[in-house]
């Protein structure tokens, strides 16, 4: 097979938020297959990377942020020589609240985009992380007239695999971003268990005054001032995340509101816990039946269960261990970046024998 030349459009790999990882999972999964891979960032000229790298793939978004830096009309020049583009849409319909710094709005709503998706310019193949069938994407094929493809989250199994460290040991784990929409459930579900366990958080915007620098960030990653875009470093190293999993008694996962309603989509954290050999327990998202089997994760469908769930296997450790095997062997046979990657190249190769 011919080895392909990924250019993978990541406007700020500065970012700590989740594209970090999802970047890098796809980075080194194209790799593993023996593809060459490339990254274009704000600071790259768009034409002088596309005469240099000349790519098979490109890959970008239909967000407001990737298209600031990008040239529809100069890339249309490169598909016509063969560069194939896959572009990420946002929700049709898109929950998310308004505060959500540099979120997409509806897709729906941005008329001149729905054009360029209708007339070709904005990409060949499009895609997105929720399920067919997810609610949030009701019309977007009905009115654009294309049809895009579903590749979900997954684990990097470069970064993400079994390593116990004890400087991580404890009871329960949790790692993740304080996010408004998740405040509710903190409040519920998280941090009563501070109370009974030995619980340890990790993650970004847990205070006042990060989430104000989170914000800052946003900005100057949008508008491309590089000290600002800067501003914030992760908090944890790629590697510590598989530890922390690794090394807990149980991980936890919580879900936005948004996912627990349409039930199309499930978080990174869904894929990485058992990739690690970790135990997850999880709140419930519909899809989440679509990729593990039952027995292999452990969710609970309301607060009272989610405690007694918590209670039964911090006392059971042969069951967490047999499960979490299970959950294991799933992950890494089905839900890693390479996985993902091979079904990008898939539809890549359907789309060059059709033209």
């Amino acid at each position: 097979m011919k080895k392909l030349r990924i250019l993978y459009h990541m406007p700020n790999i500065e970012t700590v938020y989740a594209h970090r990882t999802i970047y890098n999972g796809f980075k080194n999964a194209f790799k593993l297959l023996g593809h060459d891979f490339f990254t274009l960032t704000s600071d790259n000229l768009l034409k002088e990377s596309l005469d240099k790298i000349k790519p098979d793939i490109f890959i970008t978004s239909s967000h407001n942020l990737y298209l600031r830096f990008l040239d529809l009309k100069l890339i249309s020049q490169y598909r016509k020589k063969g560069m194939v583009m896959f572009t990420k849409i946002d929700f049709w319909k898109s929950p998310m609240k308004w505060y959500r710094i540099n979120e997409a709005r509806s897709l729906s709503e941005e008329k001149e985009k729905i054009e360029m998706i209708k007339n070709g310019l904005l990409g060949d193949v499009f895609f997105h992380v929720v399920e067919q069938e997810d609610k949030r994407m009701d019309g977007f094929e009905e009115n654009t007239k294309k049809k895009f493809f579903t590749i979900p989250l997954a684990a990097d199994t470069e970064i993400i695999y079994p390593e116990f460290d004890k400087r991580f040991e404890a009871d329960i784990s949790y790692i993740g971003t304080y996010l408004p929409q998740k405040k509710k459930a903190f409040k519920e579900l998280l941090f009563p268990l501070k109370k009974k366990y030995n619980l340890r958080i990790y993650g970004q915007d847990w205070s006042t005054y990060d989430r104000f620098l989170g914000y800052i960030q946003k900005l100057g990653q949008y508008f491309n001032i590089r000290l600002l875009k800067k501003l914030k470093k992760p908090k944890l190293k790629l590697e510590d995340e598989r530890k922390i999993y690794s090394s807990s008694k149980i991980c936890i996962n919580i879900h936005e509101d948004y996912q627990k309603k349409f039930g199309g989509d499930v978080n990174e954290r869904f894929f990485k816990i058992p990739a690690c050999g970790g135990f997850q327990i999880t709140d419930y998202v519909l899809c989440m039946d679509k990729y593990f089997k039952n027995g292999e994760i452990i969710h609970a469908k309301n607060k009272e269960e989610w405690f007694d769930l918590i209670d039964y296997y911090i006392h059971h450790e042969e069951d967490r261990q047999k499960i979490a095997k299970k959950a294991y062997k799933r992950a890494i046979k089905e839900h890693t970046y390479k996985n993902r990657a091979k079904k990008i190249i898939k539809i890549y190769r359907k789309f060059k024998k059709r033209i």
